[in-house]
């Protein structure tokens, strides 16, 4: 049995060697024109078969028109990430944010991924955002904290202007929205460059501040230094490990389960040391709060709206500001369960969802990108997902219907917050949080203030995904399944949820650490008293 287990290792080993390195060249070499145009009509189809809104933007003739014209200006063989570049800029036209495609990148195999994960990449320490047409460091950390508000003039040799305008052919928005573009871009320039020129291991990036330009070099480099030789004061004493109490070693115990319960009711994200969810009071007293939520995901959220409006609740707050800039959205229960909270009266919170398939929980589970092993735990669990899909899929005048627990009428929490409502939104306001917002809106229960949300008033195609990837370029399309809209709707269609008091941040109040739309609405407040 050993010496079985032991030559099943090893056949592992090779084999995984042996297909990292076919992947390799296979999203490397240069694909003939018969594989591109191959790969073009699978992604079509797929799109046919499986998107419920894909021609709510665009008609179809005109997407017809739009893939025969990519088939027709390739005419000679090119690489995965030429087609990727060339395809993006056909799919953005189905007119929804979370359709996508993405390139493939080299695989690494084991040995290289172990000496990878040893490294770290200070470039990951710099957060960006574009404001007033410049990119700036939004946020920065450790030997780079110096450089936060700095204006970024190149990303290597490119332009940050070129780059802007390159991603924008690029990337999808809901409908016929633009705030998106800016917004998303500027965040996550660097996955889009690199989406661009593949994975990096340096990066020069060229810096504007105050009255100083420079070039800084980013390298990957190792988390840890090793010497070269070991001197006196290079030696560690290593000190006896303390052996712990049975009391001490339960308290201990008691303490970190007791973290651990916070950090998941916050919605700790331990990749940027911060809170999801976080409530604050403005002013001398407890009449103003402010609910920040920069994403609708992560952690027991249940305990930290039950939480926050007791809080509310018991303090008479008579105002409260729910900042969803920068909130990409999430958990559907979530700003369900937040909402439930924010009226006093029986709701549903969103329509039936339509979909294009009887069995969209198995078609996300089991889509020719998951790897072997969830192929084959989803194979054994498929009677049960398929039960799943049976009981939340009806049929009405030949269009199929997902019915989430939110398309219920459900009553409002007992601790619903009655006072006003202020709510801070801008381009990057998207997905979950535009559908928070939408109903907000509707309902006219909220005053908005910033800039029109990225995500798309009259709904969006998420919920779930199929990533599909084309099998002869590798370059994966990530497709909606589920057209998830609240109950309220408007004309004209392709437009996410508008401000009342349009405020658009300058670069200027960046460098003044002032928030201009916090600061209206503290005015506002301020008035009314």
């Amino acid at each position: 049995m050993k010496k079985f287990l032991l030559l099943f290792s090893v056949a592992m080993v090779f084999a995984s060697c042996a297909s990292v390195e076919k992947y390799n060249t296979q999203v490397t070499k240069l694909h003939s024109v018969e594989d591109i145009h191959e790969d073009i009509d699978k992604v079509y189809n797929q799109l046919q078969r499986l998107h419920p809104r894909l021609y709510q933007f665009n008609s179809k003739e005109t997407l017809d028109y739009k893939f025969d014209s990519l088939k027709k200006a390739i005419t000679k063989p090119i690489t995965s990430r030429t087609f990727y570049k060339k395809l993006a800029a056909v799919t953005k036209y189905v007119g929804q944010g979370h359709m996508s495609v993405s390139p493939p990148s080299k695989k690494l195999e084991r040995k290289e991924r172990s000496a990878f994960n040893l490294m770290k990449f200070d470039i990951n320490n710099l957060d960006f955002e574009y404001v007033d047409n410049k990119l700036i460091i939004s946020k920065a950390k450790g030997d780079d904290s110096l450089l936060v508000n700095a204006e970024v003039l190149k990303i290597g040799d490119n332009t940050t202007q070129y780059l802007m305008n390159t991603y924008k052919k690029r990337v999808a928005s809901d409908g016929y929205n633009t705030t998106f573009y800016n917004r998303v871009i500027g965040k996550r320039i660097l996955r889009y460059y690199s989406y661009d020129v593949g994975r990096f291991d340096s990066l020069k990036i060229t810096f504007r501040n105050l009255d100083s330009t420079f070039v800084k070099n980013y390298k990957r480099i190792a988390k840890v230094k090793i010497k070269d030789s070991l001197s006196e004061d290079s030696i560690k004493v290593i000190k006896p490990k303390v052996k712990l109490t049975k009391a001490e070693r339960k308290a201990k115990k008691l303490k970190w389960k007791k973290e651990r319960k916070e950090r998941r009711k916050y919605g700790y994200d331990y990749a940027t040391k911060e809170n999801i969810r976080d409530l604050s009071f403005t002013g001398k007293d407890s009449t103003v709060a402010l609910l920040k939520i920069k994403g609708f995901k992560n952690g027991k959220f249940e305990a930290f709206y039950d939480e926050t409006f007791t809080i509310l609740d018991s303090l008479k707050t008579k105002t409260l500001i729910i900042d969803l800039r920068n909130n990409f959205g999430g958990r559907l229960n979530e700003i369900d369960y937040l909402y439930s909270y924010l009226t006093d009266k029986n709701f549903t919170f969103i329509n039936k969802s339509e979909i294009n398939t009887r069995f969209p929980v198995l078609k996300s589970l089991m889509s020719n990108s998951k790897g072997l092993g969830v192929k084959l735990f989803v194979g054994l669990l498929s009677p049960g997902f398929a039960v799943v899909d049976i009981l939340r899929v009806s049929k009405k005048d030949g269009q199929l219907y997902y019915k989430f627990k939110s398309a219920k009428e459900q009553e409002a929490n007992p601790l619903n917050f009655k006072g006003k409502i202020y709510v801070l939104i801008n381009g990057n306001s998207f997905s979950a949080s535009s559908i928070l917002a939408t109903q907000l809106k509707g309902s006219k229960r909220a005053t908005f203030v910033g800039e029109e949300t990225g995500g798309a008033y009259n709904g969006t195609v998420a919920g779930l995904f199929k990533v599909y990837e084309l099998p002869n370029t590798m370059v994966r399309a990530r497709i909606g399944l589920m057209h998830i809209d609240s109950k309220y709707n408007i004309e004209p269609d392709g437009y996410g949820v508008k401000p009342d008091i349009e405020i658009l941040p300058t670069y200027q109040d960046r460098l003044n650490n002032v928030d201009p739309e916090l600061e209206w609405v503290l005015k506002a407040i301020e008035k009314k008293k």
